[in-house]
């Protein structure tokens, strides 16, 4: 019988230096009866989170509609205050209207920065990170500003500092989505699944490979994390953080570490 080796923190960290990721923050942890330890590098580091704060917007809202505060059909409409700059083409434009539930998804799916401004302002900063902390024990997560997709930054009054979400709070709400992939968690799980932005991890695992995740980028910071379902039924929460600018050298980084680890996975 062919035993798969241990993948430990030295493994993790080498193969990350190896692959050029810069100032590396990762965490590697089995779900349900998937065998093995959690093993993470620098978790705790406060890194900028980029797009990667959009997960714990999408998941407080979902929290909302579990509670009846808010429902999925509920409209939205985009303002001026809203506005800024998107990778992809969007319909997230002034005046555009849609439901909560399709403009969660387009934050998510997307990265749609006007859409995530839009759900700032629905849900507030204060209960967002009220949410984090008492019902998800995102106690390091905080939404502080409104998002920019380029320089010069989005005029934003209520601004009080940058945003914070580290990839010990990212891996934490990973598994707790994917606990309830099929209950309170489903549309983020959903949106997760339909990601657009593949160029990173992704593009270092296997064919049968499922990535339900989240990608983040900025000109200091270049992230990827989410749940990764393999072919044998083996599931991992996988998340890499770190401080390469955004593009296409740094995401091929990102890819060499992934061939490697999951190599490691058998």
């Amino acid at each position: 019988m062919q035993v798969r080796p241990l993948i430990v923190r030295s493994f993790i960290a080498a193969a990350a230096d190896a692959a050029g990721l810069e100032n590396a923050s990762i965490v590697l942890a089995p779900l349900g009866d998937t065998p093995g330890p959690a093993v993470s590098v620098d978790a705790e580091r406060p890194t900028y989170p980029a797009s990667m704060i959009k997960v714990p917007i999408a998941a407080a809202l979902a929290l909302t509609y579990a509670d009846g505060e808010r429902r999925p059909a509920d409209r939205i409409r985009v303002e001026a205050r809203h506005l800024t700059p998107n990778d992809a083409p969007s319909p997230f434009v002034l005046g555009y209207e849609t439901t909560l539930e399709a403009t969660a998804r387009a934050m998510i799916a997307e990265s749609d920065n006007v859409a995530t401004n839009v759900l700032i302002d629905a849900l507030g900063r204060d209960r967002i990170g009220a949410i984090c902390r008492e019902r998800l024990g995102l106690h390091a997560t905080a939404v502080r500003r409104k998002l920019s997709g380029a320089l010069p930054l989005i005029d934003d009054p209520a601004a009080t500092g940058r945003n914070a979400h580290p990839a010990a709070d990212a891996a934490a709400l990973f598994a707790a989505v994917a606990r309830e992939r099929d209950g309170t968690f489903a549309p983020v799980y959903a949106a997760l699944a339909a990601q657009i932005w593949n160029g990173k991890l992704s593009a270092g695992l296997e064919p049968a490979d499922r990535f339900a995740h989240k990608t983040g980028d900025t000109d200091d910071a270049s992230h990827d994390g989410g749940i990764l379902s393999l072919a044998d039924g083996r599931s991992y929460v996988l998340v890499a953080y770190t401080t390469l600018a955004s593009s296409p050298e740094s995401d091929a980084r990102f890819a060499a570490f992934a061939r490697t680890l999951r190599a490691a996975l058998g």
